[in-house]
């Protein structure tokens, strides 16, 4: 019944115009589908902020975008229910002819493919800037946009060069995830892994799992016997709008204020809604890179 109903659903949505098939890259292997797709819905936070970045503007979209330099984008693009549960309905009314789904949305792959042909462009925390130039790069191929694509990613090869520079030599780091009063730290590897990459800043603690999504449990004592030279912080709560304790709160106990970082000032906030919501999007990763080149040239 269901598939007749989405059948259904699918007989009334605009028919995309036909087109030629390129192959690309995708966090599953190669891909064939149309080129240049005419209407491309996108189920990414990340993703949409790269194919923004290189001038691409989706038919269709997440209810809410979050961040404000994606809040104003496609606003004509239809919404389609949330990063974690698609609305079938809304999104083959959209009648897109590709829709990318990746991290938080693959799952959901094979359910929207139901409605058109999906790939899954998720990155990866451990490899996060090299798989962003991936598909970065799969985009532009399949729209066309090597020139833009190759003037981004001189520009994010600029930047990830001075961020290095500012960090050598710079001592050890610890990267913290808070949740309200909970926190997690997570180390080379990780999800958030490439923060010390992009730095290199070695981690103060060694034994801590990359395969953990949600982080280490850590408390105050953990981070105190870590004694970074930088605490790397992302509030979690902050990122989601959460009316939570900030981060900021969580870390002020003695113990914290106690370590190297907190006493030079190297605790670093880093943007939440960047780091938490559109890894491995463009302007995100150009953002973080900012907030880290700053921190550590002071």
């Amino acid at each position: 019944m269901r598939g007749f109903v989405l059948a259904l659903l699918m007989s009334t949505a605009p028919v995309a115009a036909m087109a030629a098939d390129i192959t690309i890259q995708t966090a599953q292997g190669e891909a064939t589908v149309p080129q240049a797709p005419e209407r491309i819905a996108v189920l990414d936070l990340g993703a949409i902020d790269t194919l923004k970045a290189l001038g691409i503007t989706p038919a269709a979209v997440p209810d809410d975008l979050y961040l404000d330099y994606l809040k104003d984008f496609a606003p004509e693009a239809a919404r389609v229910g949330t990063v974690l549960e698609p609305n079938l309905e809304a999104l083959a009314g959209a009648g897109p002819d590709l829709i990318v789904v990746a991290n938080r949305t693959a799952p959901a792959r094979q359910t929207v493919s139901q409605v058109a042909p999906a790939i899954d462009m998720t990155v990866d925390g451990g490899k996060l800037v090299e798989q962003l130039k991936e598909r970065l790069n799969a985009y532009a191929q399949l729209y066309g946009k090597e020139a833009e694509a190759e003037t981004l990613i001189a520009a994010l090869d600029e930047k990830l060069a001075a961020v290095a520079e500012a960090g050598r030599d710079k001592g050890t780091a610890l990267v913290v995830l808070t949740n309200g009063p909970k926190m997690s730290a997570y180390g080379p590897g990780s999800r958030f892994g490439w923060l010390y990459d992009v730095t290199g800043l070695p981690p103060a603690v060694e034994k801590l799992d990359p395969t953990a999504g949600h982080g280490d449990a850590i408390s105050h004592e953990f981070i105190a016997q870590a004694n970074p030279d930088w605490l790397l912080v992302l509030d979690r709560g902050a990122a989601i709008g959460a009316d939570t304790q900030s981060a900021e709160a969580t870390l002020s106990t003695e113990l914290v204020k106690g370590t190297k970082a907190w006493t030079d000032g190297h605790v670093v906030y880093l943007p939440a809604g960047d780091l938490y919501l559109a890894a491995g999007g463009y302007t995100a990763m150009m953002n973080l890179l900012d907030s880290l080149q700053e921190a550590l040239e002071k």
